[in-house]
């Protein structure tokens, strides 16, 4: 019930832009908890990644005292990364491309993350 509650929060977030690849829900343990992802992405890979980056930005904002960490950010050839914590208990991860519009892709990953978290 709760995993179909988060997939139709992926769903709707995914088809709030064209931009936007994939999505995926992960405890912040790395266990996928709800994704919607194309078949070419492993769910296990992107879960243990994200949540591997996620902390060590964590980690990283408090080092050098930037405050508490927002969201992590990666820009390769083919597109961006985007994690954000969604709640205390999870991680929310969205894959863009790359040309995507990143200030509307902010601002539904925050509602995004938001709805996530008053659901765990």
């Amino acid at each position: 019930m709760r995993a179909d509650m988060l997939t139709a929060v992926l769903h709707d977030l995914n088809g709030t832009s064209a931009d936007i690849e994939a999505s995926g829900v992960i405890s912040t343990d790395g266990l996928m908890m709800a994704a919607v992802l194309p078949a070419t992405l492993d769910e296990d890979r992107v879960g243990a990644m994200s949540a591997a980056m996620l902390s060590l930005g964590d980690r990283s904002a408090k080092e050098l005292e930037r405050g508490t960490l927002e969201q992590v950010l990666i820009k390769g050839d083919h597109g961006y990364v985007l994690m954000t914590y969604a709640g205390n208990e999870a991680v929310l991860t969205v894959m863009a491309k790359p040309n995507a519009k990143l200030g509307l892709i902010f601002l539904d990953v925050k509602r995004a993350a938001e709805s996530i978290a008053s659901m765990l």
